[in-house]
């Protein structure tokens, strides 16, 4: 049965050789360029199979980029297993030197702050967009106002005819 379906998987194209597989399941394939039995020349395609096959459940991240370019056609050859780990520990090494770099750059601008040498940043107290003729003010006025999500019904009354 199996060689029955071999056959009929070449006749009409289905062939694909596994390349390799992630650390995360995802499994690569590659369709050789074949003709089929119409002699129709089908050119060579690339695929992968997700461990997570459904679309809701990917994430940014699912493929390694590697893969990614030899999958886009970017690179020739599928990566090896040396090189994914060899980037994998440059991308963590890199992480650990932009943590080490932030946390050095938060000691000095406290330092520079401490003496006097950068002005530290205001906070605004006024509320309300600046664009507004009432910002920063809160004085309570007869005339009717946008009140926003603060309305609320029956807390306006207007001005008694005189």
């Amino acid at each position: 049965m199996s060689r029955i379906a071999g056959v009929l998987r070449r006749t009409f194209g289905l062939v694909r050789n596994h390349v390799g597989t992630d650390h995360m399941g995802n499994k690569y394939y590659i369709i050789p360029e074949q003709k089929t039995w119409t002699g129709r020349l089908v050119r060579a395609k690339r695929m992968v199979v997700a461990a997570n096959p459904t679309e809701y459940e990917y994430i940014e991240g699912s493929i390694p980029m590697e893969w990614d370019a030899w999958i886009r056609g970017r690179r020739r050859e599928p990566p090896s297993i040396e090189e994914l780990r060899k980037n994998e520990s440059n991308r963590v090494q890199i992480k650990i030197k932009a943590q080490e770099l932030d946390e050095r750059d938060l000691v000095l601008q406290a330092k520079e702050y401490e003496e006097g040498l950068v002005a530290t940043p205001t906070k605004t107290l006024a509320k309300g967009h600046a664009a507004a003729t009432s910002f920063g003010k809160q004085e309570l006025s007869e005339d009717p106002t946008s009140t926003a999500n603060t309305f609320q019904p029956g807390s306006w009354m207007p001005n008694p005819k005189k």
